[in-house]
């Protein structure tokens, strides 16, 4: 049997795979400095696996079981030790294609931590607990954010979450608040219930975070136009803003008259633009402006496509009638044609 020889990868396809993996190590750096920086050294309490490492330096302190020249790395070591054993759960019973995805946040996290113990020697950047609860949860969320934004995974507790899932059907996001929340109260047995507190405000200000920051970048406006000259407006979409348009076929409420919406995805900032143009063709166009969480596909999130200059879209009136179209026009209205969706072109220049 002739093997086949493996393509050689693109350029774009090493760009992407390099950028990938330094954002990655970017992002658990980053987290791993909120932790060690501003949180762990200031016998401060958190969720995750950093958590656990706090429970278990807090115990062997109260019990004098450790000197104190080795609490700052039992927090580290912990965290390495409950990380790869969770991995290593996980990779059994989630797969090879959880383990290629999580093993860099098992190993790199922790490494960070352990690295930055050593440069700061286990003493807090600011001894203002107050100050280090809101830096180093912010440091902390914005790192993890980072990470969860390319796809990654930061590892340690959130292979619980996702076995629980697989197995039971149990939502990630409420498996994993749970985990996170018991993480944090049972330090109440090893610490004051003033650090808990501090526990509980560091996992709802990262977390918060982390709901903001992951999908930053990627919200888009969503527009919908319902006009008389729909034609106008969709080829000045096209041509003006090169954006892609889909034309919806509906029918009114009231006189149940026939009716074209243009349905568009747009940046914000050429919102703008779009309702200035919109308003200049159709003072009385109805339009409703709405964000999208995130926007994937050509002319957003892959390359576009820029028609030449001769196959710019006109208004060429009514596209040809199919079967199809056909059978979804409006009970008791003419069959309405459908504009096939022209694909979105180039992207938006930064």
């Amino acid at each position: 049997m002739k093997l086949t020889k493996p393509k050689k990868p693109t350029k774009a396809q090493v760009k992407k795979f390099v950028v990938y993996w330094l954002i990655v190590v970017f992002g658990n750096a980053l987290a791993a400095a909120g932790s060690a920086f501003f949180i762990v050294p200031n016998h401060l309490v958190m969720g995750g696996t950093t958590g656990v490492g706090i429970f278990v330096r807090n115990l062997l302190a109260k019990n004098a079981s450790v000197s104190a020249q080795w609490t700052d790395w039992i927090v580290n070591i912990t965290v390495y030790t409950a990380n790869i054993i969770l991995f290593a759960i996980g990779a059994v019973l989630l797969g090879k294609k959880f383990a290629a995805a999580t093993l860099a946040g098992t190993l790199l996290y922790p490494s960070f931590m352990s690295m930055y113990t050593l440069i700061s020697g286990g003493q807090p950047l600011v001894d203002d607990k107050i100050l280090a609860v809101v830096v180093g949860a912010l440091i902390f969320g914005a790192g993890v954010a980072i990470v969860v934004r390319v796809g990654a995974s930061t590892g340690g507790t959130d292979i619980p979450p996702l076995i629980f899932n697989k197995f039971f059907g149990w939502p990630v996001s409420v498996t994993m608040w749970c985990l996170d929340a018991s993480i944090v109260l049972l330090q109440l047995f090893v610490t004051d219930v003033e650090a808990v507190l501090y526990g509980i405000i560091i996992c709802l200000i990262s977390s918060f975070v982390i709901e903001k920051l992951s999908p930053i970048g990627r919200k888009k406006t969503q527009v919908k136009i319902v006009s008389k000259k729909y034609r106008d407006i969709r080829a000045m979409i096209l041509n003006d803003l090169n954006r892609g348009v889909t034309v919806l076929y509906g029918q009114t409420g009231y006189l149940k008259e026939r009716c074209h919406m243009i349905l568009t995805i747009v940046s914000n900032r050429e919102l703008v633009k779009l309702k200035n143009k919109v308003q200049a063709i159709d003072p009385e166009a109805f339009m409703t402006i709405s964000v999208v969480s995130e926007v994937r596909g050509r002319g957003f999130s892959s390359e576009g496509i820029r028609l030449p200059k001769e196959l710019e879209v006109k208004d060429d009136g009514e596209p040809e009638e199919t079967s199809e179209n056909a059978a979804q026009a409006p009970e008791g209205t003419p069959a309405a044609p459908d504009v096939p969706q022209t694909p979105a072109r180039t992207p938006e220049k930064p």
